[in-house]
């Protein structure tokens, strides 16, 4: 999510050049490494899995008859979903530090919220709609960077009241009845929000001028002549490189 990107050629490796007629010739640029596409993916498989797994302790699953259905018996029996849901907060968790680390380490913070990104997000929006003109924009839009601070908080709100969870589920643990019930408003809070947040991020693709995006979390690439419009200031960077 935090990488910076570096110019490509279709077919050939890597190309920087600081000549323009060079950069009309790049045909894609690399929007996305490996690594942040495997926090990309390993977050938004866990999140799934944890909101449905967890839906299925409700039990919800039992209540509206979805384990009568064929093969899904098992979404209403605790101990098969529970071990669904610690499995997924397995890989969540270490999704979240590797993240953490790697993009610390290699001090890429692109996608990190900036002062001015709410007024940005409200003229790109308005931009869409037909009005006005889109500000010149960096690596990822105004509104990625919210959307990655409203999704990443409420992931870590979710680890933190779901680690306090499996610890009042220990032998001899003896937890405050006050602070169980918080932590589980919290927990189902932060659960909603999340869900959200994910419906409002895929929404944004409904807008034609974001779907060009879209195939770069696959594959990595962005068409560098969208890049070229649309995200100027990040390939002003990468020029500079």
């Amino acid at each position: 999510m935090m990488d910076n990107g570096v110019p490509n050629t279709v077919p050939g490796p890597a190309v920087v050049s600081p000549h323009p007629e060079a950069q009309e010739n790049i045909r894609t640029l690399k929007r996305h490494g490996f690594s942040t596409r495997f926090v990309h993916w390993a977050v938004a498989v866990s999140a799934i899995i944890l909101v449905l797994s967890g839906l299925g302790q409700l039990p919800l699953f039992h209540r509206y008859m979805v384990d009568e259905l064929p093969y899904l018996g098992w979404t209403s029996d605790f101990n098969v979903t529970l071990a669904i849901h610690y499995s997924a907060a397995m890989l969540l968790t270490f999704a979240a530090i590797y993240h953490v680390l790697v993009h610390t380490l290699r001090r890429e913070f692109t996608i990190v919220p900036r002062r001015g990104d709410f007024k940005e997000s409200y003229l790109i929006i308005k931009a869409m709609l037909g009005s006005g003109e889109e500000p010149d924009s960096h690596k990822y839009l105004a509104e990625q960077r919210l959307a990655y601070a409203f999704i990443g908080a409420n992931l870590a709100l979710l680890l933190a009241t779901g680690y306090i969870k499996v610890l009042k589920n220990l032998a001899g643990s003896d937890l405050p009845y006050e602070m169980l019930w918080t932590n589980t408003q919290l927990h189902n809070l932060a659960t909603v929000l999340l869900i959200l947040g994910v419906v409002g991020h895929l929404t944004a693709f409904a807008f034609k001028a974001n779907r060009p995006l879209l195939p770069s979390i696959f594959h990595g690439q962005v068409d560098a002549e969208y890049a070229r419009n649309r995200h100027c200031l990040w390939c002003e960077e990468i020029e500079d490189q």
